[in-house]
């Protein structure tokens, strides 16, 4: 999939099928979102909550790189105020998009870096073009981080190698994303289009709604001891036991035929 950027056009939306493509359109800032870009992501998150027919989300970033961080002159002129006008809208953006049943994929390439990287930790699935550099960069502004880092980083890596990665502000090959495990694969830069779009059809062909009750109970089980999980998982498969899929899934299990499912 491509799309003409426009440079009055901070988000860029498409769809295909079932899949929805987001792309960052800041080309010449390396895509580092400003507060239009923040309002547009939360608008087009919010238009997505809605839509029970979307049953999978791309994010990429038109141009050189996937995002570059925060847009500095946007925190120049006002640090403080800059940073809450910037954080509001990304912030509850990023909340509504972990709360899809949607799984979220970031096709990454060029450069990942500050709120760029941060953003892309809370996807669902990341596929990187090789060459990508990875810098979490906020200790090399003298700040600390934001858009969930330190919430998704430790849990990834562990504590100490997030600490490394956080306080040391170094960059990061596509190797060692891969290995450290903050990507899922790495491709070569002229096959991520269609190995994403490989991803996205077979996530959006999938059992949407037992997507997203997997993906709640993973990214709450760290604040749970194991009878709380373990009550969460119950809740989870009886709602998931009450969908159409989940009666495709037995059908087809039994009738010895790949399951056909339509997300709800």
């Amino acid at each position: 999939m491509s799309s003409t950027p426009s440079p009055l056009t901070p988000l860029l939306i498409e769809r295909t099928g079932a899949t929805v493509h987001l792309c960052f359109n800041r080309p010449h800032a390396l895509n580092a979102v400003d507060v239009p870009m923040a309002q547009a992501l939360l608008d087009a998150m919010r238009t997505l909550t809605c839509d029970a027919t979307v049953r999978a989300v791309v994010l990429r970033g038109a141009g050189k790189g996937f995002m570059a961080g925060g847009d500095l002159a946007t925190l120049r002129a006002d640090p403080v105020q800059g940073a809450s006008d910037l954080l509001g809208p990304l912030n509850e953006a990023l909340e509504l998009m972990a709360a899809l049943n949607a799984p979220v994929i970031a096709q990454v390439h060029g450069v990942a870096a500050g709120a760029g990287l941060s953003l892309m930790l809370q996807a669902d699935f990341v596929v990187a073009a090789q060459g990508t550099r990875f810098n979490l960069a906020y200790i090399n502004l003298g700040t600390s981080c934001d858009v969930g880092a330190s919430w998704a980083l430790p849990r990834m890596v562990g504590m100490r190698k997030a600490l490394e990665i956080a306080l040391l502000g170094d960059t990061l090959s596509c190797a060692d994303a891969e290995r450290l495990g903050l990507i899922n694969r790495a491709v070569s830069p002229d096959q991520i289009d269609a190995e994403v779009s490989l991803l996205a059809e077979r996530l959006a062909a999938g059992p949407t709604l037992a997507y997203g009750a997997m993906k709640r109970l993973l990214r709450t089980s760290f604040d749970n001891d194991l009878p709380a999980q373990l009550a969460h998982e119950a809740t989870a498969f009886a709602q998931c036991a009450r969908t159409s899929d989940f009666r495709m899934g037995v059908e087809s299990f039994y009738g010895k035929y790949p399951a056909r499912f339509n997300g709800s």
